[in-house]
């Protein structure tokens, strides 16, 4: 369906780097990550965890390596899974030269923690050698000494410059192959902070508010967070911090770019939240079927709408639509168009068999504009 010119979001002209076989930046689509949160020597668990993390569409995966064990481990991680592995730096510069000889993907450090200029340089040369990016990962809980004494207290000016310093040492070190983030728990201080970033250099930017919290307040506020950044074209790449299972992470981030438009990936639902009008049950019918779609990565929308109010109209909308009518019989819409009716019953069951077929019919077509 066509993208009305009021729903265009122009994005932030940014360089474009390489994460592996991701392109992070540039026109490339905004990427989602999450992290593990298995122990990383375990190496039968963490793999299992980023092959279900790929199963719902994760473009990027970091493993912290917190010690030798987990640097040793790297390798067999990702040997054994199919997307780009960043490798999660904090104090001991050491493990990110070895993770960068283990393969990593991508270095993710702390410039507030990993410890003087000479072994930032250290990193910065093991990454040249084994031709992995940097990530510039700024913290409001973890800013230099001297930017805490110059300013206080993190503020978006201290995050700002403490990104700057690293980029500028970067640079220094004929290193331009990163991205940046400058995290915090506050939605003010992030949004404030990559807002004077994404005017100070043309690097491209990866988004978080950093230890959201539990699943619903941190959905909430990371989606007030980047939700404000990315609808002024601000993010290249983005990870949603909850203490949840990354799985969810990852869905709630998808969401989050389908919702304003910038990426599709999966099935669209649309649904009323019920009333005494619905002539089925919304909320029970609606958690059926994403359960049972949820396989399906084809993008498309679908709207379950419980009576003939809005119904027809956002069923207009819709690729698939079902609408609720008397007496047990609803009415589905294909294209936008009523089609045929469908009982209480079987409804459910009539919707993912429509679903899926119209996936195959979107992923065929897709299939032969390729081979064309």
């Amino acid at each position: 369906m066509s993208v009305r010119p009021w729903r265009d979001i122009v994005r932030r002209q940014s360089k474009q780097i390489q994460v592996g076989s991701v392109a992070v930046g540039g026109d490339a689509p905004i990427s989602v990550q999450s992290m593990t949160n298995t122990p990383t020597p375990d190496v039968k668990a963490t793999v299992e965890q980023i092959r279900r993390m790929e199963e719902v569409g994760v473009d990027i995966a970091r493993v912290s390596c917190p010690d030798v064990e987990s640097t040793a481990a790297l390798k067999d991680i990702i040997r054994q899974v199919d997307v780009p592995v960043v490798a999660d730096i904090h104090f001991h510069y050491k493990r990110a030269l070895e993770a960068a000889d283990a393969g990593a993907h991508c270095l993710r450090i702390n410039p507030g923690n990993i410890g003087s200029v000479e072994r930032v340089r250290e990193v910065i040369r093991a990454a040249k050698a084994n031709g992995c990016s940097i990530r510039v990962g700024v913290n409001g809980g973890s800013l230099e000494k001297h930017l805490l004494e110059k300013y206080g207290e993190p503020c978006p000016e201290a995050l700002v410059e403490s990104a700057l310093e690293s980029i500028r040492l970067l640079e220094d070190n004929d290193f331009t192959e990163m991205k940046v983030s400058v995290k915090a728990s506050d939605v003010f201080l992030a949004v404030a902070a990559y807002q004077g970033l994404a005017e100070a250099c043309d690097y491209p930017l990866h988004l978080g508010i950093t230890e959201a919290g539990p699943a619903r307040l941190g959905t909430v506020k990371s989606s007030i967070g980047m939700g404000m950044l990315l609808w002024s074209g601000i993010g290249d790449t983005i990870r949603v911090s909850l203490s949840a299972d990354p799985v969810e992470e990852i869905k709630v981030g998808f969401d989050l770019l389908k919702s304003l438009n910038l990426r599709r990936k999966g099935v669209t639902v649309i649904s009323c939240p019920s009333c005494s009008r619905q002539q089925f049950p919304v909320i029970e019918t609606v958690t059926k079927l994403e359960e049972r779609i949820s396989h399906i990565t084809t993008p498309m929308s679908v709207s379950v709408i419980g009576c003939v109010v809005n119904g027809p109209g956002e069923a207009r909308e819709t690729e698939i639509g079902l609408t609720g009518g008397g007496n047990g019989n609803h009415l589905i819409y294909i294209g936008g168009v009523p089609d045929h009716k469908t009982s209480t019953d079987s409804m459910v069951d009539r919707m993912v068999e429509l679903i899926e077929n119209k996936a195959a019919e979107i992923e065929a077509e897709n299939a032969a504009a390729i081979a064309e």
